[in-house]
C-alpha cells in the first residue's frame, strides 16, 4: 500500500531540502490535469467554435481557473519559503517546485499579455494560435508546472512504492507534459486523422497526402515514446505506465476534433494495452536495457500497426475521382510504415538507454 503521511522518508538529492509527501504530490498532479483539462477545451473552442472573437469565454475560464488553483496549492506547499518577509528562499522549497514557483509568475505575465494580443489583433483561429508568442509563453511556464511530480519523484534517492500506483504521480506528470508538446504540435499529429483520412493517404491518389501522414505519425510516435523511455530510464517501468500516457494523449486529440476521431483512439487505448504487456513480460529499467530497447520496438510497432488497421476497419472502399476505379493501398506502405517507427523507437532507446545509470549507482 503506498504510504499519504505527511511526509515522506525517502530523502531527497539535496539532504537539506524538504521532501513533500505521496499526497501532496498527487494533488498537485490532479489539479494539473484540471489545468490541463482547461487548456483541452479551450483548444477545441478555437478548432469549433468560428465566432469565437472574444478573450472573455466559458472555456478560458475553465483553464485559468485551473491556473489559479494549481499555483494556489503550489504557494502553499511552499509556504516556509516566504516567511519572514524577505525573498523566498528557493532552498527551502521542496525538490522540484522551485521551478514551479518562477513559472506561476512566468504564466500570469504571458495570460496578461495573451489578454493583451486577443484585444489588439483578434482571437487565432487556425495554425497560427500554435505560433501566438504569448500562447508559447503560456504553454512553456505550464509545461513547467505539471511536470513538477516527475522533478520530485525524480529527486528522491529512494524509488516508490512498486507498481503503478507508487510512481503514479510521474506517470501522470510526464503524460501531462507529453500532451501539451503534441497539443503545439497539431500540424504533425498523426491522431487528428480519420480513418478515411488515413486510408486515402495508404493510396496513390494523393502522394502529398501520403507524404504529410508518413511525416506526422514520425513525430506523433515520439511524442507517446519519450515520456516511456524517459521513465524507464529512471526506474523500472509499472505495466500500466503505456496506457495512462496514451490515455492522457488521447483525450487531448479527441477534443480537438470534437470527439470525431473516436476509433482511432480506442485503437490507441488497444495499443497501450498491448505494449504494457510487453512491459510486463521484459521489465525495462536502467538495469535492463535490453528490456527498454525492445519495448521501445514493440510500441511503434504495436501502435502504428493498430493505427493502420483501424484506417482498414472503419472507411468504405475508395474510389479514385479521376478515373473513378477503386483505389488500393499500396502495400509497400502499410507494411512499412509500423516498421519504421519500430526503429525509430528502438533508436531513441539506445540513445536514452546509453547515458541511464543503474538503480544502484544512483544511491
Amino acid at each position: 500500500m503506498v504510504s499519504t503521511a505527511p511526509e515522506q522518508v525517502a530523502p531527497a538529492s539535496d539532504p537539506d531540502r524538504p521532501v513533500t509527501s505521496y499526497r501532496t504530490d498527487l494533488v498537485t498532479v490532479l489539479l494539473g490535469t484540471w489545468f490541463t483539462i482547461g487548456l483541452m477545451v479551450d483548444a477545441w473552442a478555437h478548432n469549433n467554435v468560428p465566432e469565437l472573437e472574444t478573450f472573455f469565454t466559458p472555456w478560458h475560464a475553465v483553464f485559468y481557473w485551473g491556473f489559479i488553483v494549481t499555483a494556489g496549492w503550489i504557494l502553499w506547499t511552499c509556504r516556509a519559503a516566504f516567511r519572514g518577509g524577505r525573498l523566498p528562499d528557493l532552498r527551502a522549497m521542496p525538490a522540484g517546485y522551485p521551478a514551479a514557483v518562477l513559472a506561476i509568475g512566468g504564466f500570469a505575465l504571458a495570460g496578461l499579455g495573451d489578454m493583451l494580443w486577443h484585444v489588439v489583433f483578434g482571437v487565432e483561429q487556425t495554425i497560427d494560435i500554435l505560433f501566438s508568442p504569448t500562447h508559447l509563453g503560456l504553454v512553456t511556464a505550464m509545461m513547467i508546472i505539471v511536470t513538477t511530480p516527475l522533478r520530485t519523484a525524480w529527486a528522491r534517492r529512494t524509488d516508490p512504492a512498486p507498481g503503478l500506483l507508487g510512481l503514479l504521480p510521474a506517470v501522470l506528470s510526464i503524460a501531462l507534459g507529453a500532451t501539451l508538446v503534441l497539443l503545439f504540435l497539431q500540424y504533425a499529429n498523426a491522431l487528428v486523422y480519420t480513418p478515411g483520412r488515413i486510408m486515402m493517404a495508404l493510396t496513390n491518389i494523393d502522394e502529398r497526402l501520403s507524404s504529410d501522414m508518413a511525416t506526422s505519425i514520425l513525430v506523433t510516435n515520439l511524442v507517446l515514446i519519450l515520456p516511456i523511455l524517459t521513465l524507464a530510464r529512471r526506474w523500472t517501468l509499472p505495466p500500466g505506465s503505456v496506457t495512462v500516457v496514451y490515455a492522457v494523449i488521447g483525450a487531448l486529440c479527441a477534443a480537438i476534433t470534437g470527439f470525431g476521431n473516436l476509433e482511432l483512439i480506442g485503437g490507441l487505448l488497444v495499443a497501450g494495452v498491448l505494449t504494457d504487456l510487453a512491459v510486463l513480460w521484459l521489465r525495462p529499467s536502467p538495469g535492463n536495457r535490453r528490456g527498454l530497447w525492445a519495448v521501445a520496438a514493440l510500441a511503434g510497432l504495436f501502435t502504428w500497426s493498430v493505427y493502420l488497421a483501424i484506417g482498414f476497419l472503419f472507411t468504405p472502399p475508395l474510389v479514385d475521382p479521376s478515373g473513378g476505379l477503386t483505389a488500393q493501398a499500396l502495400p509497400e506502405l502499410y507494411t512499412g510504415i509500423p516498421v519504421v517507427q519500430a526503429l525509430a523507437g528502438l533508436l531513441v532507446a539506445v540513445v536514452l538507454a546509453a547515458s541511464a545509470r543503474p538503480a544502484a549507482e544512483r544511491r
